[in-house]
This record gives C-alpha cells, sequence and structure tokens, in this order.
C-alpha cells in the first residue's frame, strides 16, 4: 500500500516534469499521452485506496519519506498520512484531474501551447495532493502554496491578453491575504501544542482546556497583537487566523472576489481548480483540523455566519450574471458557503460529503460549459446562445444532468434523487436541527439561496439551450457536437452526478458515519447531529425541495413563457439590478480602499522618497554638485598661453603676499 501511496502522489510530478521540461522535444501529442496516462493510473489506484481505507477494514496509513526540519522543539518529518478524509480527496482530485486532462486534450488542440499547459494541471495537481497527504501543518502550507502557484499559471495560461493577466494576479494577491492569516495560525498552533505534526495536536486537543473555575483558567499563555489571551481565547484566535487562510482559499464572503475573475483561464481550469479541488482546500482544512475548531465554539460560530452569507450573497448575484462561466463560478462560491456553514454546526461528515458530490456535478457543468463555448466559436455570453439543444443534444443532456444534481432534485424521504439533493439537503436539515445560536438564521439563508440556485440554475439553461437562436447566422451553422475525447469524461461525471449521493449517503453522513470516518474526522458522542438530522419535522424536509421548485417554476415563466418578464423588471427596478450585476460593488470598493490607496501611496514614496529625497539629495545630488564643479574648472581650461600666463603671475603674486605677511608676522 505504501508504494500504491507514493505512486499517486508522484505520478503527476512526474508528468509536470516530462512535459515542463522535454514537452517541446517530445511534442504536443506525446505531453498529452505521458501526463494524461500518468494521471489514469493515480486516478485508479486512488479508488482503490478509497476502498481499502474508507470503505474496508484498514485504518489510517503514515508513509514516511524523509525527514524534513529538525530546529529546537520543531521537528517535522515528511510523510503521507491516509486516512478516510484523504482516501475522499484522493478520489476527488485524481478524478476530476484526469477528466480534465483527457477533456484538454480535445479543447486545447489548436493551442500552440500544450505541453506546457498540460505540464501545469498535473503540477496543481502534485500541488493538491501534498496538501492532502499532509503529515502536519507546515507539509499542508506546501501544498497550499504550490495549488497557489499553480492556479496563478493556470488562471494567466493566455499571459498575452491582459485581462487573463489580471485575474491571475489578482488571485494569486487576494489568496496572499488569507494566507497571512494561515502563517500566524500554524505559529499560534506551535506555540499553544508544542507542535504542528497533526497526532500530537489531536491528542494534546483533548485535553488541552482547563476545567472550569480552575486557577490557571485565566493564565495568559499567548501574546497576540498586543493581547495576553489564555488558553480559550488563544484558541479561538487560532482557529479564526486557520479559518481566515479558509476563507481565501475557498473564496468566503470578503475574500470572494478573485474566483468569478478566475474564468479568464481556460475553461478546462476552472473545473479543475475551481469546482472540485483547489476552492475546497479551505473545506478541507477546517475539517483536518476539525477537533481543535471543536474546542472554540465562537469560531464555530464565525464560521457558520460566513458559510450562510456567503452562500446567500454569492447566489443572489448568479441571478443576473449572463457570462456563462460567471454563473457556475458565482453557484462554486455558493455551494462552498453550505459546505462551510456544515463545518461551522459541526456537521463534518455533511460537508465532505457535499464537497464530493459537488465535485461530479460542478465539474460536469464546468466541462459542459467549455463543450458549450465549443460549439459556438467562443462565445461565453448566454444572452447571444439560445436552441442549442438540437444542435449540441449531448452536451444539453449532460449539463441537464449536472443542473438537475446543483438544483437537488430528489424526493424527500425516498431514496430518489440526484448526487446534490442528498448531501445539500443534509446540510440544511443539519443547520435546522444543531444547537449553534445562529442556525436559524443560517437555515433560512441556505433555503433562500436554494431557492436563487434553482432560478439561476435553470435560467442558465433555458437561455443557452431553449428559445430561438440569438448567435449570428454564421456562428449557428457552425454549432457542432465536441468530439469524443471532450464528451467521455461528461459521460463519467453524469454517472457521479446522478449516483454518487444514493451510493454514499449512509457512510459520509448516515448509519455507518462511525466506521466509515474511523476517526478521521470529530465525531460528537452517539454521533448526535447525525442521528437528529433525520428527525427534523416533515415542513423542514420538504422546504429546500419547495425553493427547488419555486425556483425552476421562476425561470420557466421569465425565460420561456414570458421573456420579455426580466428586462421589464430590470428597468422596474433599476438599482436592484445594478447592485447585483455589478456584484455588490465590492471590486469597487477594493478598489478605492486598497488598489487605488496603494498606487497612490506608492507614487508618493517613488517619486518625493525615492526621487526627490533619496535620489535627489543622494546619488543624484551629489553627481550633479560634481557635475556643476567640474563644469566650472572646464572654464578654467581655454587653451590660451597669455591666460595661463596670467595666472602663473597671480600664482607668484599671492604667494609672495603670503610670504611677505608671514615674515613681517
Amino acid at each position: 500500500m505504501d508504494t500504491i501511496i507514493k505512486a499517486i502522489v508522484f505520478l503527476p510530478l512526474i508528468g509536470f516534469l516530462i512535459a515542463g521540461i522535454g514537452g517541446n522535444a517530445i511534442g504536443a501529442k506525446a505531453s498529452e499521452y505521458v501526463t494524461s496516462g500518468f494521471m489514469i493510473i493515480a486516478a485508479v489506484l486512488s479508488w482503490i485506496v478509497f476502498f481499502d481505507v474508507a470503505m474496508g477494514e484498514t485504518e489510517m496509513i503514515k508513509v514516511s519519506v524523509l525527514r524534513w526540519i529538525q530546529s529546537g522543539n520543531l521537528d517535522v518529518e515528511w510523510a503521507f498520512r491516509v486516512d478516510t478524509l484523504t482516501a475522499v480527496m484522493f478520489v476527488v482530485v485524481n478524478t476530476v484531474s484526469t477528466l480534465v486532462h483527457i477533456y484538454s486534450i480535445g479543447y486545447m488542440h489548436h493551442d500552440p501551447h500544450r505541453p506546457r499547459f498540460f505540464a501545469y494541471l498535473s503540477l496543481f495537481t502534485f500541488a493538491m495532493l501534498m496538501l492532502v497527504t499532509a503529515d502536519n501543518l507546515l507539509q499542508m502550507f506546501f501544498g497550499w502554496e504550490g495549488v497557489g502557484l499553480a492556479s496563478y499559471l493556470l488562471i494567466g495560461f493566455w499571459y498575452k491578453k491582459p485581462s487573463a493577466s489580471a485575474a491571475a494576479m489578482k488571485a494569486f494577491i487576494v489568496n496572499r491575504v488569507g494566507d497571512f492569516g494561515f502563517i500566524l495560525g500554524i505559529s499560534c498552533v506551535f506555540v499553544l501544542f508544542g507542535s504542528i505534526n497533526f497526532e500530537t495536536i489531536f491528542a494534546t486537543a483533548a485535553t488541552y482546556l482547563p476545567a472550569e473555575g480552575a486557577a490557571d483558567a485565566a493564565e495568559p499563555v499567548i501574546n497576540l497583537f498586543g493581547m495576553s489571551l489564555d488558553k480559550s481565547h488563544a484558541l479561538t484566535a487560532t482557529c479564526l487566523l486557520l479559518f481566515m487562510g479558509a476563507m481565501g482559499k475557498s473564496a468566503q464572503f470578503l475574500l470572494h472576489t478573485w474566483l468569478p475573475d478566475a474564468m479568464e483561464g481556460p475553461t478546462p481550469v476552472s473545473a479543475l481548480i475551481h469546482a472540485a479541488t483547489m476552492v475546497t482546500a479551505g473545506v478541507f482544512l477546517v475539517a483536518r483540523m476539525s477537533p481543535v475548531f471543536e474546542l472554540s465554539h465562537d469560531a464555530l460560530m464565525v464560521v457558520t455566519l460566513v458559510g450562510a452569507i456567503t452562500a446567500f450573497f454569492a447566489a443572489t448575484v448568479g441571478l443576473v450574471q449572463n457570462d456563462i462561466k460567471r454563473v457556475i463560478a458565482y453557484s462554486t462560491c455558493s455551494q462552498l458557503g453550505y459546505m462551510f456553514v456544515a463545518l461551522g454546526i459541526g456537521a463534518y461528515g455533511a460537508a465532505v460529503f457535499h464537497l464530493f458530490t459537488h465535485a461530479f456535478f460542478k465539474a460536469l457543468l464546468f466541462l459542459g460549459a467549455g463543450s458549450v463555448i465549443h460549439a459556438v466559436d467562443g462565445e461565453q455570453d448566454m444572452r447571444y446562445m439560445g436552441g442549442l439543444r438540437k444542435h449540441i443534444p449531448i452536451t444539453f443532456w449532460m449539463m441537464t444532468i449536472g443542473t438537475l444534481a446543483l438544483t437537488g432534485v430528489g424526493i424527500p424521504g425516498t431514496v430518489i434523487g440526484f448526487a446534490g439533493f442528498f448531501s445539500k439537503d443534509a446540510i440544511i436539515e443539519s443547520t435546522f436541527a444543531s444547537h449553534s445560536p445562529i442556525a436559524g438564521f443560517a437555515f433560512v439563508l441556505l433555503v433562500i439561496a436554494a431557492l436563487f440556485t434553482s432560478f439561476y440554475s435553470w435560467r442558465l439553461a433555458f437561455m443557452t439551450f431553449f428559445g430561438k437562436p440569438r448567435a449570428s447566422a454564421d456562428v449557428m451553422h457552425h454549432v457542432h457536437e465536441s468530439p469524443a475525447v471532450m464528451l467521455i469524461p461528461l459521460y463519467i461525471l453524469g454517472v457521479g452526478a446522478i449516483f454518487a449521493g444514493v451510493i454514499f449517503v449512509e457512510y459520509f453522513f448516515g448509519h455507518h458515519y462511525g466506521e466509515f470516518w474511523q476517526g478521521a474526522l470529530f465525531t460528537l458522542p452517539g454521533n448526535d447531529l447525525v442521528n437528529e438530522y433525520h428527525h427534523v419535522p416533515l415542513w423542514v424536509k420538504w422546504s429546500p425541495f419547495a425553493a427547488m421548485a419555486l425556483g425552476f417554476v421562476t425561470a420557466w415563466y421569465m425565460y420561456i413563457r414570458s421573456p420579455e418578464t426580466p428586462k421589464y423588471l430590470a428597468e422596474q427596478h433599476r438599482g436592484l439590478y445594478q447592485f447585483l450585476l455589478n456584484k455588490w460593488y465590492f471590486d469597487e470598493l477594493y478598489d478605492f480602499l486598497f488598489v487605488r490607496s496603494a498606487k497612490a501611496l506608492g507614487r508618493f514614496l517613488w517619486k518625493k522618497g525615492d526621487g526627490a529625497v533619496i535620489d535627489g539629495l543622494g546619488p543624484n545630488g551629489v553627481a550633479a554638485r560634481v557635475v556643476d564643479v567640474t563644469d566650472r574648472v572646464v572654464r578654467l581650461q581655454t587653451g590660451y598661453l597669455y591666460h595661463y600666463a596670467f595666472a602663473m603671475l597671480l600664482g607668484i603674486a599671492a604667494l609672495v603676499t603670503w610670504m611677505m605677511l608671514g615674515s613681517s608676522l
């Protein structure tokens, strides 16, 4: 098993090195086949590990690779930690990455830089695998920064396109804000627990907090930002700093602005990074650190609050977007909010379950959108589509399956439903059943978000595939179905979008919860929340279904039955429409607060500080004075003999005068 795990992690790295270093030598085709071939092997091995560890009797596996850092009390080994949580991420990361590699062979076949593209894909996959197999926080941070680098390279792959370069820089910079908190959080963990190794942290966390009323309960243990904090408050601060890192990577409210702009990269990149893998790294971090987060109810409440607001906010913005990829991107942002709400209320299994099912149907929607864009000659604006279902029927049905899964179509109380039905409803019902002080607030926002999700998802389907064609006659003449190499990944993801929920619901968040997770997630005694969510009132179980149905009917009325209604509503509520269309004006606000102020400060320091003061009084000032002196000296060198003779006479006269005055004194 050790060899299998090492192969899973290092095969993508080998593919990256071959395509990245020798891509021009072996050619584009060979680069595609080598990287995709290695990913197929890694994906198959990942499913073997999943069934052996998660579904079998094998407990956590630790594979030592090398000694890494030994300095004082810091002892960090490079090792792969494979438990059920890692096995689930193996399946998600490698399955989606493999299908994206294969899909890209068809989607990118005209691009002259394919070796570089496939090298970046494999590099990203390796970095993500390093993140999910980490045995300590520093190793996780290595993978964390690796996926940040790879996402920057992939988003800005078409670097000659200004908008792509700007989007890549935006993603990189916004994530650095979150990473600042993550680094501080890791440092705090080391101070509090004396280690950054997960086994030590989790073993210490169980008995870390002193008993209420103990003598040392209020004793300061850390000084953070000038504040002396006791163990309880120090844990809250540490969890919030770690969550700050998760907010950046998983595009949560306030640090979400990079995700929609990241759609500037090629569509397969959107499917790989922003649907199933990189954006779920924050969810993975909180789930992995669940034994620590459980010690701070205040931190969990913040996680719940941010997740609920994100789910609602992103869903409202998705209602009016016209770019097909941006609609799906805001959907991703919203669904990540659902996952964090589940984490915040302690329903860790439900959160990872939604991460698992979401990977299938969201990757299906992104790759399906890529197939649509491929068919209409690169057009991404849904206002210039329409009537495509007869021209690209396979893509239409695959995206319909993805939409049914995303909107959570299913019959409550039965085993009939698509993947999203089981995982999303589990989160909504668990939120209602939880004892969090803000559970009611979060429940309402999640149900409203489910309504909006259904509306904008079916709006996308109706605008793209139904009605009269709005594209030019030339474009419609060339509309064609994608090749088999792009459709086969859609078939596989479609199967996952249909069956992943019903097959695995009892394991991720059901009766087999305990034996499935085997301690990989924090579990309340007796699985209280797992049991309680099965016994919520009937109206709670049916509320997501009602929201989904209402969203579908509203979208059908506005875009099939009465297509003039959306325009009328936009004109009647111009302010609200512009507010949502401009994404609550967060980009403009951040531009005013941070971008312009940073540029103004930089310009002042450049012109006044560096130019006027440092250079003016320093090197440039000294050089200017030297030039002035030499200019004056040069003027004395006229080349005329009588000038030199006159100067000599003056010198002699001055010398004689000095001697006479000296002798008289």
